[in-house]
C-alpha cells in the first residue's frame, strides 16, 4: 500500500517504520523540519526490546511532495487535526481513505467535513513511542493492539484490507463494528494515566508505584464509563481496574504519557479531548465527573504556569 502519516511523531514513527520494514510505501509527514531531515539523513534510529537499528524511511514537510497515498494516517495532536489535514489534501485522491488513530473523542467528525465522512476510519492503538530527539525514537509495538473500523460499524473490504496489512507487519490489528466503543474504551487507558502523569512528571514505572495515584486513577476511570453508560456507549470493560491494568502492559518503566512527554516539551496537551470530553459528556448527560474536572483544572494550571514563563523568556 502507498501510506502516508499526517504527523510523525513517536507514534506515527513507530507505526509507519514498522509498515515501511514490511516493503510498504510509507511517508512521514511532520512540521518538525530539525526532525524530518534527520530521517531523510540519517534513517529513522528505532530502539525497542529486540535492541537499536536504523530504518530507512521517507520523510517530508510537505504533503504535495507525496501526491495521492491509498490510506492517510492521522496522528497529529487532537487540537492540530484541522489545519493539518486541510494542509494535507494533496494526499486525498479518488479511493483515499483517512484513518484517525488520535487520543480522545471527536476527530472524525473534525476529518468528515475535510475530506467527507464516507473516506473516514475510526481507530485506536496501544501501540506506544517516545521521542528520543530528532530521527530518534523509542518504540513499543510488539504486542500491542490497533483496532480500526467504519464508522457505521459495517465490516468492509477496505477495512479488513488495511488490518491484513497491519497484522502482516506484525502490528496486531483488529476490525471492530463498534468502534464508538472502541474509542471509548481507549479514552478510557488515557484518563487512567495521561493527566496523572502530566501533574506528577512520573513515569510508568513510578506511577504504579504509588496506591494513592492508583486511587485517583481508577475513581476517574469509573466517572468516564458512568458517563459512556448513560450515552448508551458499549464498551469491552466492566471496571475501571481493567483499564488501569491495560494501560502499561507491555510498556518498558521508564515509559512516558504523551501528555508528560508534551509537558516536558513545553507544548500544550489533549486535556480537552480527554479528561476534558468525559467531563462535556457528563454535563451534557448528568453525570458528576469531580475528579476529571479536577484533574483538567490541574492540566490548565501548569499549562498557563507553562507559557507564562515561556512568554517571560521570549519578552523579558
Amino acid at each position: 500500500m502507498r501510506i502516508a502519516f499526517v504527523g510523525a511523531g513517536a507514534l506515527g514513527c513507530a507505526i509507519g517504520s514498522t509498515l515501511t520494514q514490511e516493503g510498504h510505501e510509507t511517508w512521514l509527514i511532520d512540521r518538525y523540519a530539525e526532525h524530518v531531515e534527520a530521517m531523510c539523513r540519517d534513517g529513522l534510529q528505532v530502539d525497542d526490546s529486540e535492541g537499536s537499528r536504523r530504518v530507512k524511511v521517507r520523510a517530508t514537510t510537505q504533503a504535495a511532495e507525496v501526491g495521492p497515498v491509498d490510506l492517510v494516517i492521522v496522528l497529529v495532536k487532537s487540537f492540530h487535526t484541522d489545519s493539518a489535514m486541510r494542509s494535507a489534501l494533496d494526499l486525498i485522491g479518488p479511493d483515499t481513505v483517512v484513518l484517525s488513530l488520535q487520543n480522545g473523542l471527536g476527530h472524525e467528525d473534525v476529518l468528515s467535513e475535510i475530506v467527507g465522512r464516507e473516506r473516514v476510519l475510526a481507530g485506536k492503538t496501544y501501540v506506544g513511542g517516545v521521542l528520543r530527539g530528532p530521527g530518534h525514537i523509542q518504540s513499543g509495538v510488539k504486542g500491542k493492539l490497533t483496532i480500526i473500523g467504519e464508522l457505521d460499524g459495517r465490516i468492509t473490504g477496505r477495512v479488513q484490507a488495511i488490518a491484513e496489512a497491519f497484522n502482516a507487519a506484525g502490528l496486531t490489528t483488529t476490525v471492530s463494528d463498534n468502534i464508538l466503543g472502541t474509542m471509548w474504551d481507549k479514552l478510557l487507558i488515557n484518563v487512567a494515566t495521561g493527566a496523572v502523569t502530566g501533574i506528577t512528571r512520573l513515569t510508568y514505572g513510578q506511577l504504579y508505584g504509588e496506591p494513592i495515584l492508583r486511587q485517583t486513577a481508577l475513581a476517574a476511570v469509573a466517572e468516564a464509563m458512568a458517563a459512556a453508560k448513560a450515552a448508551g456507549i458499549r464498551l469491552s470493560m466492566t471496571n475501571a481496574e481493567q483499564a488501569w491494568t491495560l494501560a502499561a502492559e507491555g510498556l518498558s518503566p521508564e515509559f512516558k504519557t504523551s501528555m508528560l512527554q508534551s509537558l516536558e516539551k513545553g507544548s500544550v496537551t489533549e486535556i480537552d479531548f480527554i479528561n476534558g470530553a468525559v467531563v462535556r459528556w457528563g454535563q451534557r448527560l448528568g453525570v458528576p465527573t469531580p475528579v476529571n474536572a479536577t484533574l483538567v483544572a490541574c492540566i490548565k494550571g501548569i499549562e498557563r504556569a507553562m507559557t507564562d514563563r515561556q512568554n517571560e523568556e521570549t519578552n523579558p
